[in-house]
């Protein structure tokens, strides 16, 4: 999916596997025991459960508009399912699934891997998780709302627009962004106060105040051993990221094993829709629309072309020769792969490192 492979000696890999997947199950949140990606790569029913709540966790927490953890299971699938499809998730076997976690554990097992692969979700989880110890502060940097005078409003719908629901929600919208800039005035104030009362209080010199947080340790000794468990915490996750990072290409070339023992998906079934002869008319009404939409497309891709053509011209005979020798490396590219294609009688086969991201084996 995406990585890097390197040639890793097999009876450390043998090693090195559980201990990577261990590592990855103590940084993710309520990540499951190794032995559950084992039973999955098996397709073991018994593992698909805790897959369901490992995914519905990590795109609860990734997503702004988060479901809720109080969600039946069956209800969690679903929304896992939407989240995926929405994010872009090639496999079709996914949607398949029951929904009621009876079987499918591998194919929760490569949808896993594709969110691991595609970016950096580690980095958000740990992000989000932070114990912040000092004092920081939103500021809101919006100047539109900041005038006075109504902005130019850009209308684009069918119907009349009333003025006055326009008036009423921009009013609406100012008032709430001045009790936003009252709120963080207060904040502020609240903590200059707590700075100037605890100056010269803390051990670092650069500060030379206390923050909230610290202050609330003075007053509360419970508090602070809860900040202390969050911050061993903390610790330990992050030594557990730190120990994936060292380890994850003998995962990835594990998952490479799995999706091996996937079977390759069928193509989506080709259904002939039935045209009723009285739509005959409007379907060539639709098909002119879409000729005409499609030749508008044309003209304004060519248009830009021939303005960025226009625009790079002016940096000299270098460029032009530049362009030109790319333009012949990559018809000679294509020359030699449809003469591979004529001689092996069909697709080239794959060759070197191959990423897991193309979920689908042809």
């Amino acid at each position: 999916m995406g990585r890097r492979r390197c040639r890793v000696d097999r009876a450390d890999a043998g090693g090195a596997l559980p201990e990577a997947i261990a590592a990855l199950s103590r940084t993710l949140p309520a990540g499951p025991s190794p032995e559950i990606f084992r039973r999955a790569k098996f397709d073991l029913p018994e593992a698909a459960p805790a897959l369901w709540r490992l995914l519905f966790c990590l795109l609860s927490q990734l997503r702004t508009d988060g479901a809720s953890v109080s969600l039946v299971p069956e209800a969690q699938a679903r929304w896992v399912k939407s989240a995926l499809r929405s994010q872009g998730y090639p496999r079709r076997g996914l949607a398949q699934l029951p929904e009621d976690g009876s079987r499918g554990s591998r194919e929760l097992l490569l949808a896993l891997s594709w969110l691991l692969a595609r970016g950096p979700l580690l980095e958000l989880l740990l992000a989000q998780t932070h114990v912040w110890l000092g004092d920081e502060m939103l500021v809101c940097e919006c100047k539109a709302l900041a005038s006075p005078s109504l902005p130019a409003a850009r209308v684009e719908a069918d119907g009349c627009v009333d003025v006055r629901y326009l008036q009423w929600l921009m009013g609406k919208l100012r008032f709430r962004w001045r009790k936003l800039m009252a709120s963080q005035q207060e904040q502020c104030s609240l903590l200059g106060k707590i700075h100037s009362y605890t100056r010269g209080c803390h051990s670092d010199h650069r500060l030379g105040h206390l923050s909230v947080t610290e202050t609330e340790l003075l007053r509360d000794p419970e508090a602070g051993r809860q900040l202390l468990r969050r911050l061993q915490s903390e610790n330990a996750r992050l030594e557990a990221a730190l120990e994936w990072r060292c380890r994850e290409l003998v995962f990835w070339q594990w998952m490479d094993t799995v999706l091996g023992a996937c079977p390759p998906e069928s193509s989506w079934p080709t259904f002939l829709p039935r045209i009723p002869e009285r739509g005959a008319d409007e379907l060539e009404l639709v098909a002119g629309e879409l000729q005409a939409l499609q030749e508008e497309l044309q003209a304004a891709a060519e248009a830009r072309r021939a303005a960025w053509v226009s625009r790079v011209g002016g940096l000299g005979p270098e460029w032009s020769a530049a362009q030109q020798a790319a333009q012949e490396a990559v018809g000679q590219e294509l020359a030699a792969l449809r003469q591979a294609c004529e001689r092996g009688g069909g697709r080239a086969q794959p060759h070197g490192p191959h990423r897991l991201s193309a979920l689908s084996h042809s």
